[in-house]
């Protein structure tokens, strides 16, 4: 999640300073637009049947969906980051409403699995391996883990950040309890921010 962010706000930094600088693009959307460039070699050498295949096993296991709904959650996370990175003004809003809409537009799931997903599927399993992942996603056990894994995923996230605030807390009570001079300054740094 956080290299999402990372990258989106590099993207719409880069995008504010081809602005600034009128039609020339900053060196990271350069960088960032020659990384997102379709590579067709790659892709176009693929066996038709196994691009068939690996098609089919994406469908199965709902990934286009999962896709699109990854974007809109992480558009609804870092919509409030994006508005805070920008200077304040009347025409913020409008931008970043501009923005998401133009960024929706573009960002076509069905290009990126058949641009990205489908190699990377190519380069990490066999036909026969892709073909073995097929006939699992058609078995009904296939089909649960299908329906369940994001449930899953979203309790395990959420389970994880209530883990990891546990675990922080008691992390920053033994280190303070092995520091005093920490605690110390500390309550002197808070008394001077009053």
């Amino acid at each position: 999640m956080r290299n999402r962010i990372s990258i989106f706000l590099l993207v719409l930094a880069g995008v504010g300073a081809a602005a600034a600088q009128g039609t020339s693009e900053s060196p990271s959307v350069q960088a960032l637009r020659k990384q997102a460039a379709p590579q067709s070699e790659p892709s176009a050498q693929i066996d038709p049947a196994k691009r068939a295949d690996i098609q089919r096993l994406l469908d199965l296991v709902g990934t286009k969906t999962l896709m699109t709904a990854s974007m809109d959650s992480m558009a609804k996370t870092i919509r409030p980051l994006v508005t805070n990175s920008l200077p304040p003004g009347e025409y913020r809003e409008k931008l970043v409403d501009l923005f998401f809409v133009k960024f929706q537009s573009l960002a076509d799931p069905t290009q990126f699995l058949q641009t990205s997903a489908v190699p990377i599927y190519d380069k990490h399993f066999s036909d026969e391996e892709i073909r073995s992942l097929i006939k699992f996603y058609e078995t009904p056990l296939g089909q649960k883990a299908v329906s369940a894994l994001p449930q899953i995923s979203n309790e395990l996230r959420e389970a994880g950040r209530s883990w990891g605030e546990q675990v922080g807390h008691q992390a920053m009570q033994q280190v303070l309890a092995e520091h005093p001079e920490l605690v110390e300054a500390l309550q002197a740094a808070k008394a001077q921010s009053k």
